[in-house]
């Protein structure tokens, strides 16, 4: 296949060729996370169930730095493949490892030490708070290795690899299948059998897509770089962190959240918990796609070729609608069986209620998200950070506010009557960003001022 596809071919195949094999790993991904709460709430209890869901909310705060870090750096290097300058993409990628590879230890020492105190804080029901605690003292154990994986993962993206990260998720989630049903089902270690599952399988796929990674950039010729530079460090930093605070808007959000759903009980977090399982794998298409135009804003910049960044918009756009139109039929027609496929014969009315009426309010508003994260991904793709930042601000606000000061008294309800007013201002501040032109220019300006052009690699 042609390296450079993002810039040569059209808009339409070369976004669908860059984005499928991330929505099927990511939908790889998420399914192990689902087999996780499937396994703990059939074959556990409702109680363990509710233990995982309540854990969620944190560690996916972790996943989401692992994801917006690597997702911001690779916008980089996707600028240095575009230009063809290999020395400097190669520089900014063992920058961007060795940085976050110190970044997880030193966040995982933090969780190991303070997660049952933040799990207090959240207001964690008394009767899982053990059991919640014991999961993610484990999970913090892996951080390292979400870590490395995530930041690979990005990064073979950013080189137009995307088939790569496809390989190591599906490998990585029936692995973890594979340990979920021993180390509950056959060994009985119940939660702390999860968590120990998830951290083999990541450890395992961390190790090989470093391997994998080693080889890949063997062929491009380049000499003479650093493993770690300042300045590659500062000009990711202004991209990644940023795009780390995008993609943890949505998980800091249901963190703070999730004080309030955890005030209304186990059964009902029970419910919340299996259909926010639910949700995550509505939004794999729309984040993919908004990854995807990301991307391929920042080569076709580096290229600059700055018509097919606007025909590439136009297109992302279209492909979400399609997606949300059927995540809504899919949504609207099986709620009923999708939640009981968690909590089984054996969960109560009260979670199964809980669960249904977040997953038929919330199967009319996936257009929102999409349109939110194309429009993000492409301002993150140019570099324009300033608007970007401030939409994701106000979308979090939003639904933190709402959900606390309405929902103890309108009910639980209010909770996700705010997810969609959020992705609604969010996407309107980002399109009025894009109409303004103003990424353009601030892309154009990065690329004269960038060290990029500073010097031409050694062939």
């Amino acid at each position: 296949m042609d390296k450079e596809y993002l810039i040569h071919k059209s808009p339409i195949k070369a976004l669908l060729i860059f984005s499928t094999p991330m929505i099927i790993g990511n939908l790889f991904q998420q399914f192990y996370t689902i087999i996780d709460s499937v396994v703990v709430g059939r074959f556990v209890s409702e109680n363990a169930l509710a233990a995982v869901g309540a854990s969620y909310s944190l560690t996916n705060v972790f996943i989401s730095i692992a994801i917006g870090g690597g997702i911001g750096a690779s916008v980089i290097t996707s600028r240095y493949f575009g230009g063809k300058k290999y020395r400097q993409m190669k520089q900014s990628v063992y920058t961007a490892l060795l940085s976050f590879l110190i970044l997880s230890i030193l966040l995982g020492i933090l969780g190991v030490l303070f997660g049952k105190q933040i799990m207090i804080l959240l207001n964690t029901p008394s009767n899982i708070l053990t059991i919640a605690t014991e999961y993610l003292k484990i999970y913090f154990l892996g951080l390292p290795f979400l870590f490395m994986y995530n930041v690979l993962s990005a990064m073979f993206n950013a080189i137009g690899r995307s088939h790569i990260p496809l390989y190591l998720l599906i490998f990585s989630s029936l692995l973890n299948v594979i340990l979920d049903v021993y180390l509950v089902c056959s060994i009985h270690l119940g939660v702390a059998g999860v968590a120990w599952a998830t951290l083999m399988a990541q450890g395992i796929s961390a190790i090989i897509s470093f391997l994998l990674f080693l080889k890949e950039f063997a062929s491009y010729p380049s000499k003479d770089y650093n493993y770690f530079d300042k300045k590659e460090l500062k000009n990711m930093s202004t991209i990644a962190l940023p795009s780390i605070l995008q993609q943890s808007t949505v998980s800091i959000g249901m963190l703070l959240v999730q004080s309030v759903v955890n005030t209304f009980g186990a059964q009902m977090l029970a419910g919340f918990s299996a259909a926010m399982r639910i949700e995550s794998i509505c939004i794999v298409p729309m984040a993919a796609m908004g990854n995807a135009i990301s991307t391929y804003t920042a080569q076709n910049i580096g290229a600059k070729k700055y018509k097919r960044v606007k025909e590439g918009y136009h297109t992302a756009i279209k492909i979400v609608a399609l997606f949300a139109v059927f995540i809504c039929i899919i949504l609207e027609s099986f709620y009923i069986p999708i939640i009981s496929l968690f909590l089984g014969s054996e969960g109560t009315q009260l979670a199964i209620k809980t669960g249904t009426s977040y997953l038929k309010f919330m199967g009319w508003f996936f257009i929102l998200i999409g349109l939110k994260m194309v429009t993000d991904g492409l301002l993150r793709g140019a570099g324009d950070m300033k608007p970007f930042t401030i939409a994701n601000l106000v979308n979090l606000t939003i639904r933190v506010v709402l959900a606390i000061t309405m929902a103890p008294t309108f009910g639980i309800a209010m909770v996700w009557y705010a997810v969609p007013i959020g992705w609604l201002v969010n996407f309107i501040i980002s399109f009025l960003e894009y109409r303004t032109q103003r990424w353009k220019e601030i892309s154009y300006t990065y690329i004269e001022t960038s060290p990029i052009h500073d010097f031409e690699d050694k062939k």
